[in-house]
């Protein structure tokens, strides 16, 4: 059996790759950027990547056309893109017409709950896709989810975030919106237990907990079991625009997303009942294990996938290996160099840049300038990373993207996505027992070359600091 997914290095794709593997079957998996191929699955047998982006129709011709299924997993609700669902219609266009010429009998389609009559801009996007893939040569099978609670997710650490950082919360009267939770686990036996299952083709379920929660009983559970106090004010007085910045500077989503989220939970979230927990034979999990189960891979350091790494800067939206490259002329650059003497404690301190581990010196200016970002709009330092340990292709790290990451090259490479007049790389590459740190700047105009005398001081002794204690034992 042959099976293509789409949305690969998304949330759920990452998730459900291992799963598929394990039934001895054969993946196809489509990368915007090949350069993005999970590193864990590199040479791994009955696993290909091919190299599609999906607004682009010629590059379709990659995918093999002897695939017996697919999952639909392409979403685009934290794309900073004012016209998402437009994005999202063109997707599933050339993606129906490209199936429609290869021997797919079924498409899996991740949605979400849109039983509501008024609909989010999100929730309507969701709902004209399933319409787009529901006319395709192939039988489609639906599931629709509400709030997904797992390690990563933006819903769960956006929860995350507020329960930890807030003992008393004033909130928008949303709060007080009903929805229907399910744990990322059992969203993927869903997706992997449907699999050409003919009894589900060109059908719809929702799925979710047995529970009804509001968004405050969500956040006050959470609470309780990390063990915190917490009060919650809801007020009617919030307009959407203003729930979206609560969200933004408080928690660690974007603003697009925040802004998609906002006007996604003020629609009441309930999943219609069906039989198809024992058709696939799923006991749902409860809300509070969904989290305890989350919090069990936290401490475990071993978070399969993040919300955070989803590409979302401009600059980087056809291809991180365009940037590997790094420019040489009309550019500021700051290059240092040092002996080392241990190549592997060196590359592993490299590997925990950021996030939990700092910037090696000066933290407090880093988290100054994450501060000035986040004033400006920008995504700041609270994405951190998704693990202390590994680093790979296409992470975020704080403010910063990872464009290349490669301990047998022993280079760390990458780019600034925090707000600022040109573009920046930090790199860190070891070569014959030195380590190379190099930061490029390339400004935009007058205002790029300003901003780069403004801040030269500080890098005298941050990026001096920073190669110091690299390379300390």
């Amino acid at each position: 059996m042959k099976v293509l997914i789409t949305g690969t290095t998304g949330y759920i794709g990452l998730r459900l790759i291992p799963i598929l593997l394990q039934n001895d079957i054969e993946l196809v998996c489509c990368v915007r950027d090949i350069h993005r191929t999970p590193e864990e699955y590199i040479n791994t047998p009955k696993i290909s990547f091919v190299e599609v982006d999906f607004l682009k129709p010629e590059t379709l011709s990659n995918i093999p056309k002897d695939i017996d299924a697919a999952y639909y997993l392409i979403h685009s609700m934290s794309s900073a893109s004012t016209d998402f669902a437009l994005l999202e219609a063109i997707c599933a266009e050339n993606f129906k017409k490209y199936l429609n010429k290869t021997s797919c009998k079924q498409v899996i389609y991740l949605s979400g709950i849109v039983n509501d009559n008024v609909l989010s801009k999100h929730l309507n996007s969701r709902k004209q896709v399933q319409h787009i893939l529901s006319d395709g040569d192939f039988s489609l099978t639906t599931f629709k989810a509400g709030i997904i609670v797992g390690s990563g997710s933006a819903s769960f650490e956006i929860i995350r975030d507020l329960s930890e950082k807030l003992p008393l919360m004033v909130t928008p009267k949303w709060l007080n919106t009903r929805t229907q939770p399910i744990g990322i686990a059992d969203v993927i036996s869903f997706l992997s237990k449907s699999l050409l299952r003919s009894e589900l083709y060109n059908k719809s379920y929702d799925i979710s907990s047995t529970e009804i929660l509001t968004y405050k009983e969500m956040l006050l559970q959470f609470a309780k079991i990390r063990g915190f106090k917490r009060w919650i004010i809801t007020v009617p007085v919030m307009t959407p625009r203003l729930s979206s910045y609560w969200l933004y500077f408080v928690t660690s989503t974007s603003y697009p997303l925040a802004k998609s989220l906002v006007e996604s939970m003020n629609v009441e979230i309930i999943g219609k009942p069906s039989n198809i927990n024992k058709l696939l034979d799923i006991k749902p999990t409860p809300y509070i294990t969904a989290v305890e189960n989350a919090f069990k891979v936290i401490q475990q350091n071993t978070i399969i996938s993040s919300w955070k790494d989803a590409i979302n800067t401009p600059e980087l939206s056809d291809a991180l290996g365009k940037h590997i490259n790094l420019p040489h002329f009309g550019c500021f650059k700051d290059i240092r160099h040092a002996d080392i003497v241990d190549e592997e404690i060196t590359l592993n301190k490299i590997w925990a840049i950021g996030g939990n581990t700092g910037w090696y010196y000066g933290n407090i200016l880093w988290k100054l300038r994450g501060y000035i970002d986040l004033f400006f709009g920008g995504v700041g330092l609270r994405r951190g990373r998704t693990s202390d340990t590994d680093i790979q292709t296409g992470d975020a790290v704080d403010f910063w993207r990872v464009i290349y990451a490669n301990k047998q090259d022993k280079r760390l490479l990458l780019f600034a996505e925090m707000k600022m007049p040109g573009e920046a790389w930090l790199e860190f590459k070891i070569i014959k027992k030195q380590l190379y740190q190099r930061a490029i700047f390339r400004p935009k105009g007058i205002l790029g070359r300003m901003y780069w005398y403004s801040v030269l001081p500080f890098h005298g002794f941050i990026f001096k600091g920073m190669i110091k204690n690299i390379i300390k034992l």
